[in-house]
């Protein structure tokens, strides 16, 4: 999905611009546009990883645990809530009691998928994860990170155990199968969150110019009509901004649950 350059994409290479460039030709990787080395996408990230900084930072200074304010209730929501889908809950159900140390990478991923997902419902800005690359950077952290922590608990020994299945003798051929089934996991991870962004970026646009196309027409055919069509590049976008807002929270809670699942799967106890 094309995207027009954004305010945020010029900032960020205004101000980092000229440290992108040798770097980028120092690793061999010569940029398309040396006005404009950082795409939009990644500057975009850049802007999201500062301000999460800078917020987390300021927002730590304000817990409490005796006077909780409305902002962090919210984020204990996020953990724990009575609906069983917080991150603390998943953990504690699908991984176990000792589940909640997965916490730290769980939450983070969780957390940034969804901030990359809404960051588009600011005028001029886009969501990163409707570029193929940053879910797929995304479900790269999540396979390493899951096998990691398989090998931590078990050993390397131990969780090869794993790919070879219950019945030594079936060793040969559940090999390349638990293989290439760990693997497709990088593409479900990938292709089911790029994808849904871009259809939901590109349903959001693609209906607002046709409401800004009905106005348009309707005024040349008659001011009074056009001035009653006026509503409708106001009401239509509104539905799909919800919608949007829907996909974006619902596909970082997916992107926080399946690598609950894989987590679970690679800590278990009994393999």
């Amino acid at each position: 999905m094309e995207h027009h350059p954004t305010f945020i994409g010029d900032v960020i290479n205004w101000l980092l611009g000229w440290l992108a460039v040798p770097l980028l030709e120092a690793i061999g990787v010569h940029p398309h546009d040396a006005h404009r080395p950082i795409p939009d996408h990644i500057a975009t990230q850049i802007f999201i990883v500062a301000l999460c900084i800078v917020f987390f930072l300021w927002f730590r200074s304000k817990l409490s645990a005796d006077n909780p304010g409305a902002l962090q209730l919210c984020f204990e929501k996020v953990l724990s809530n009575p609906f069983r889908v917080g991150i603390y809950d998943l953990l504690d159900e699908i991984v176990g009691h000792h589940g909640r140390k997965y916490l730290a990478i769980i939450g983070t991923v969780g957390l940034y998928v969804l901030f990359c997902n809404v960051i588009s419902l600011i005028p001029g800005f886009m969501s990163p994860t409707a570029h193929h690359t940053v879910p797929l950077g995304c479900a790269i952290v999540v396979f390493l990170y899951y096998n990691y922590a398989g090998v931590r608990a078990h050993g390397a020994l131990g969780y090869g155990k794993h790919f070879l299945g219950p019945v030594l003798p079936m060793a040969p051929l559940m090999l390349p199968i638990e293989i290439i089934s760990h693997v497709a996991r990088l593409l479900s991870l990938t292709v089911r969150l790029w994808v849904n962004m871009v259809v939901s970026e590109l349903l959001y646009l693609t209906f607002l110019g046709l409401g800004l196309a009905m106005l348009t027409a309707a005024w040349k055919m008659n001011a009074a009509l056009g001035a009653a069509a006026v509503v409708a590049p106001l009401i239509i976008p509104v539905a799909f901004v919800g919608l949007h807002v829907f996909v974006a929270f619902l596909q970082a809670f997916v992107f926080t649950l399946l690598p609950v699942v894989y987590l679970a799967g690679a800590v278990a106890e009994e393999h």
